[in-house]
């Protein structure tokens, strides 16, 4: 099992930005994928961005493409999420997840261990 602590939620105006963050603990953190995940109020939790292993491949719900930017610094043991462009429908408590081995994680059935969580809410 591997332990995920995001920081780096806040109040944001429209247009703003926010830098999430995410460190692992427990396990070695390159022998994951990584994927942050968000839920709004009153809606299901949903895929956001996903990055593999090693870096060398992304992806991106279609809602933040081109806004957000995924990264990891295996170093750190840390999984970035930069949000550009906000808009008020970014707001939702936004989730790191790990999943064990070389592929994509883009679904919640296959998440292996979840973080708490932390909050982005933006303003219009």
């Amino acid at each position: 099992q591997v332990q995920l602590v995001e920081s780096g939620g806040g109040l944001v105006q429209a247009g703003g930005s926010l830098r999430l963050s995410c460190v692992a603990s427990g396990r070695t953190f390159s022998d994951y994928s990584m994927s942050w995940f968000r839920q709004a109020p009153g809606k299901e939790r949903e895929f956001v961005a996903t990055i593999i292993y090693n870096g060398d491949s992304t992806y991106y719900a279609g809602s933040v493409k081109g806004r957000f930017t995924i990264s990891r610094d295996n170093a750190k043991n840390t999984v970035y999420l930069q949000m550009k462009s906000l808009k008020p429908e970014d707001t939702a408590v936004y989730y790191c997840a790990a999943k064990y081995g070389t592929s994509n994680l883009y679904s919640l059935s296959r998440v292996d261990d979840w973080g708490q969580g932390t909050q982005v809410t933006v303003s219009s």
